[in-house]
C-alpha cells in the first residue's frame, strides 16, 4: 500500500484499480525474490566457510593438477596388463573392434576388460568422488 500511495499520481483515472494494485504487489514480490537470490548467491552468511564455497573464492594452481595427474598415473600403473592395454587404447579413441583385432581377443572380452578397468580405477580414485579430493596415504 505504501508504494501505491507513493505513486498514486501514476494511476490513470478510469482504469482498473485492483489490477494496478495487483501489478504493484507482483512486481514487488519479483524484485524482492531476485534480490534475495542474488544476495544468497554472492554472500555467505555463516561464520565458517565450507569447502564448496571455498572453490569460488580460491584460485587454482598447477600443483593441485599435478597431484591429481600423479594419482591417475599411479592408479593406471596398478592395473594388470590385461586391463591396462584395452582401457588405454579405448581412452585414446580406438574402437572396440580395433582393440579386439589388435589383441586378437573377442570383442566381448574387450568390453568386459574395459568395464573392469573402469571399476578398478574408480575404486583406486575413490578419494576424488563428488569432485572433492581427499589425500590418500595408504596403498591398496
Amino acid at each position: 500500500m505504501l508504494k501505491a500511495i507513493t505513486y498514486y499520481n501514476k494511476f490513470k483515472e478510469g482504469t482498473n484499480l485492483k489490477g494496478w494494485l495487483y501489478t504493484i504487489m507482483k512486481n514487488t514480490f519479483i524484485n524482492n525474490y531476485r534480490r534475495f537470490i542474488k544476495m544468497n548467491t554472492f554472500v555467505t552468511k555463516s561464520d565458517e566457510i565450507s569447502s564448496p564455497n571455498l572453490v569460488f573464492s580460491s584460485t587454482k594452481n598447477q600443483g593441485e593438477a599435478k597431484f591429481v595427474m600423479d594419482d591417475l598415473k599411479k592408479a593406471l600403473d596398478r592395473l594388470p596388463a590385461d586391463y591396462y592395454i584395452p582401457f588405454t587404447m579405448y581412452f585414446e579413441g580406438h574402437k572396440y573392434h580395433e582393440i579386439a583385432d589388435h589383441l586378437e581377443i573377442p570383442i566381448g572380452t574387450v568390453k568386459t576388460r574395459i568395464h573392469v578397468a573402469r571399476k578398478l580405477l574408480k575404486k583406486s580414485l575413490k578419494a576424488y568422488d563428488n569432485g572433492i579430493a581427499k589425500p590418500v596415504y595408504a596403498e591398496n
